[in-house]
């Protein structure tokens, strides 16, 4: 039988950049295609979320009538990088089930480390458009919170970051998992993630829960959150944009080389 090595080794080599070019252009193509299942998928939980605590609550009086505003930028910021993560992992596990997929992508006259890559830069691709969409969409649902259209340029980069470093902690997780146990770890990773992600309260006001802060800070959806506060609604307490900025650079790199790592290993199992 001829090894993947081999059949690499025999198929005519276009340029890298092309075939890297064509791959992304085949799986955006499909995302196109697959549009509206993909909206229904990335929008209804955080229209909801923004609906019940930023409306809801609101006009009950529970919450202050200017958590919208705090409210908003963490569930993009959320949607965002929830969108890398998940649009990462979870294919993955099923390129990497029985039916062995993604021996087709390994099989493309690429490096296996840039195969890694496409599906990082894919799954980046997707978080950013989940990400997006919930700007007119939050803003629809929070006819109180005022954005100014400036914001929207360095809002579009957070999120961008956002959802690479979503996309690249989901390569990891679904090449260093088993796809029996995925289930099981999303479980235990995204809930936790998103609760101590400071997508309901600004960082900074965490004084008086100096351990619970200490837990926000070691979760990099936290500089997400506060990233995006920092430039769509400048007035409320945040952390430093460049040091959100840098916690997203150095995070995002980190899991990416983990995950290309977890990818090579596992393609070649």
């Amino acid at each position: 039988m001829t090894t993947i090595d081999e059949a690499r080794a025999a198929t005519p080599r276009p340029p890298v950049a092309r075939s890297f070019a064509a791959i992304l252009t085949r799986d955006l193509v499909v995302t196109w295609r697959e549009l509206p299942a993909f909206l229904t998928q990335v929008v209804l939980q955080p229209l909801f979320i923004l609906f019940i605590f930023g409306t809801v609550l609101g006009d009950l009086g529970y919450v202050g009538g200017d958590f919208g505003a705090v409210l908003l930028p963490g569930v993009i910021a959320l949607n965002a990088f929830v969108g890398g993560l998940q649009n990462t992992a979870l294919p993955l596990t099923l390129d990497f089930s029985y039916s062995r997929e993604i021996e087709d992508r390994l099989l493309a006259p690429l490096p296996i480390w840039l195969v890694a890559v496409e599906k990082i830069l894919f799954g980046t691709v997707r978080g950013l458009l989940a990400g997006a969409v919930m700007i007119p969409l939050g803003l629809l649902v929070l006819p109180g919170t005022e954005i100014a259209l400036a914001s929207m340029p360095p809002a579009l980069l957070v999120m961008a970051l956002g959802a690479f470093v979503g996309s690249a902690i989901g390569m990891t997780l679904g090449t260093a998992v088993s796809p029996r146990g995925i289930n099981t770890v999303f479980a235990a990773v995204l809930t936790p993630l998103m609760f101590t992600g400071a997508t309901q309260f600004p960082w900074p006001q965490l004084e008086r829960l100096p351990w619970f802060q200490v837990v926000c800070a070691l979760n990099p959806l936290t500089y997400v959150s506060e990233a995006m506060r920092a430039v769509m609604v400048p007035q409320i307490p945040h952390l430093a944009f460049w040091l959100c900025l840098l916690v997203m650079a150095v995070a995002g790199a980190g899991f990416a080389v983990a995950g290309a790592l977890g990818f090579g290993r596992r393609a070649l199992d």
